[in-house]
């Protein structure tokens, strides 16, 4: 078989890479191993799907990591208002939330799978399902893709858009690695990225990071885990410490899941936290859950409170511990207190506006490649042009997506950069054909 190019990997890169291919006028071939393509943007946003985020370069760029610079080309060549005219000229419509994020208008991403699906096809790519591919070869001028059923298929070009680590299960394996390090290119260290971080206490483990922190999810929960999980804390702040030193600081939504401290602004902060923790440091957490109150404005609260619990006559006969019970319940949601007692014992009347507004968690480790969302690491962007996406050092061979050593915060930036890079990559690996 032959093909002018194979792109290996139908993702959310794979398969844009395949629009750009196949409308510039190239013969494009996306080999998937999967049943079905587009497996993990099936799962993105919970299922929703937050496909873009329409914030400028400028502002974009500080969401993306290590070097933004890598993705500054690609982005002005298809930006995420190209990205909504793309789906919305597709028949797919979409609306614009909190924080310049974008959805599918029907929220429910098997709509932008099946558009982006359709878009490559009606360009003219042909998507091979159930195509795992095995090795890639280099001759001459081309390459010969073989695949684990034994298909030799003979290409001048390849895309490798293989995705990271992350979701093992949606066909993400880290295959793209090895092809790369088999022909040259350094791989920077990967690791999970928008994930879970693990407090100490939360689950059941022998207290020993045996893996560089990483706690699987399946792991039980401790008795504290079970009464925090499922909470979720609004408009909170989270202060992070690295050694000592006051590292970082979020405001927004966390979330108390079975796998730790998740949400928007835990996920903030998760990758620099990761990091920290498998190179050795320690990591703790502040949650401010009155930040816009100061503590002497809350202590007076808190006084006042008290005394109207005391003085009630539906108070007389309750023990102390009921009665804060019932000072907590006016300070934080119901479902939250039991959490709260168990990490904060030493929590009274008097200390109540300090452990509020400094409710600390020690980070024990955090959840890995099995449920995060990103892989963070992978491909040198030294060793890759920013203005082709194609090796610097093997001719004719590009790279799109999470494979490459970049990866975004959450609200949008991660697809965005797949779509930007894969249709970047498409495009030129066209233009030799």
């Amino acid at each position: 078989m032959n093909a002018e190019i194979v792109i290996i990997g139908g993702g959310a890169a794979g398969l844009m890479a395949a629009v750009g291919a196949s409308e510039s006028g190239a013969e494009a071939v996306v080999l998937e191993k999967m049943p079905r393509p587009g497996r993990k943007i099936m799962i993105s946003g919970k299922g929703r799907c937050n496909m873009t985020n329409l914030k400028d370069w400028q502002d974009f760029s500080v969401h993306i990591h290590p070097k933004p610079n890598i993705l500054k080309h690609a982005f002005y060549n298809f930006s995420p208002e190209d990205t909504v005219r793309f789906f919305n000229g597709h028949g797919l419509e979409t609306v614009t939330e909190r924080g310049d994020r974008v959805f599918p208008a029907s929220h429910k991403a098997a709509d932008v799978v099946d558009t982006l699906r359709k878009a490559a096809c009606n360009a003219g790519a042909e998507i091979m399902t159930g195509c795992e591919v095995s090795d890639i070869v280099k001759n001459g001028d081309g390459f010969t893709v073989l695949t684990a059923g034994g298909t030799e298929i003979r290409a001048g070009k390849v895309i490798v858009a293989t995705g990271g680590l992350s979701y093992p299960a949606t066909g993400s394996t880290g295959d793209g690695y090895l092809w790369a390090e088999k022909s040259g290119h350094r791989i920077k260290s990967c690791f999970p990225s928008l994930t879970a971080l693990v407090p100490e206490d939360y689950k059941i483990t022998d207290g020993k990071n045996r893996n560089a922190g990483h706690i699987p999810r399946e792991t039980r929960l401790t008795e504290l885990g079970k009464s925090l999980m499922g909470n979720q804390l609004k408009n909170i702040s989270l202060a992070v410490e690295i050694d000592g030193n006051e590292a970082h600081t979020e405001f927004g939504d966390i979330d108390f899941t079975d796998g730790g401290i998740e949400g928007p602004a835990g996920f903030r902060v998760s990758r620099r936290c990761v990091s920290a923790v498998r190179n050795g440091s320690k990591v703790k957490f502040r949650i401010d859950l009155k930040p816009a109150v100061e503590t002497a404005v809350l202590n007076k609260r808190i006084a006042a409170l008290w005394d109207g619990i005391t003085a009630d006559r539906r108070s007389r006969g309750k023990n102390r511990s009921d009665m804060f019970r019932i000072l907590l319940g006016k300070l934080m949601p119901v479902s939250l207190i039991d959490g709260f007692m168990k990490s904060c014992g030493t929590a009274d009347v008097r200390n109540l506006a300090d452990r509020l507004k400094n409710w600390e968690f020690r980070i024990q480790g955090y959840v890995g490649y099995e449920r995060c969302v990103v892989t963070a690491g992978g491909i040198s962007t030294d060793e890759i042009s920013p203005r082709t996406m194609e090796s610097k050092l093997v001719r004719g061979l590009f790279f799109a997506g999470e494979v490459i050593d970049i990866d975004g915060d959450t609200g949008g930036y991660n697809l965005q950069a797949a779509f930007s890079t894969g249709m970047l990559a498409g495009q030129s690996a066209a233009a030799g054909t």
